[in-house]
């Protein structure tokens, strides 16, 4: 099945979250954020996108950006160039985001507002601060020195427009609302028997698995990785199938 087309913003404007592969960190220490937020830099100078704003979380990273060059181009840059320096540090190989992006796209204002609000509460609603300033790995702080004068990489514009002073934003950025953007879906993760046990109960024919032809098999093993979320790794010794085939049929 071909996937979607990704939705194309008529403002050019896209609240992106960048994922690790099966729900891996993608950083590890404070070294591995700074990084990222060089990299996340260099591409937004060698890509021309502005950017309103971000997020790093441990296996998940917001972004809210303006496309210069075509947004998938963009993200390229920033990733390879992290995973390249992340993989050389760790001593690994491989992919370590997942390989499709998430985006939605923001065609108003009023929207590009809530979207930096939601992204500047993350750290909160994950219960990591207590509130948006306590956290250094967003660009809550970014906003608070450009209202104190300093100069930030960061694109402003619109929101220094909108609010007229520091007091404002810090209001309108830290009040309680029922904000639902982009979401990181943490799912539950299940030792083996757990999710030997929770397939059992599920589906019918997951001890025959290996007896169903191989497109039902392969549509089983997809539905399997949409409801659990489980690693190709974990499904491979659970399911007794080898790691091409799953890899193949989550695929479709």
């Amino acid at each position: 099945m071909a996937r979607k087309r990704r939705e194309r913003s008529k403002t050019g404007i896209y609240h992106i979250m960048l994922r690790g592969i099966d729900g891996r960190n993608i950083f590890i220490d404070n070294e591995d954020r700074e990084k990222f937020i060089e990299a996340l830099f260099n591409a937004k100078e060698k890509g021309q996108f502005l950017l309103y704003g971000y997020c790093l979380m441990d296996n998940h990273v917001h972004l809210l950006i303006k496309e210069g060059e075509e947004v998938g181009a963009s993200i390229k840059r920033m990733t390879v160039s992290y995973v390249q320096w992340h993989n050389n540090k760790y001593g690994r190989t491989g992919h370590l985001f997942q390989n499709r992006f998430k985006s939605e796209v923001v065609e108003s204002e009023s929207y590009l507002l809530a979207v930096l609000r939601y992204i500047h509460q993350n750290p909160v609603q994950a219960k990591i601060v207590r509130k948006p300033s306590e956290y250094k790995w967003s660009s809550y702080n970014k906003y608070i020195n450009r209202y104190n004068g300093k100069k930030e990489a960061l694109d402003t514009a619109i929101v220094d427009g909108y609010f007229k002073n520091r007091s404002e934003y810090e209001f309108y950025m830290t009040q309680l609302n029922n904000d639902k953007c982009l979401e990181y879906e943490n799912k539950k993760k299940y030792t083996d028997i757990e999710l030997k046990d929770k397939l059992r109960r599920q589906f019918n024919n997951i001890d025959e698995i290996n007896n169903l032809n191989i497109l039902e098999r392969d549509r089983l093993i997809l539905e399997i990785r949409k409801s659990t979320g489980a690693s190709i790794r974990q499904l491979s010794r659970v399911l007794g199938l080898g790691r091409g085939i799953i890899e193949k049929a989550i695929k479709l």
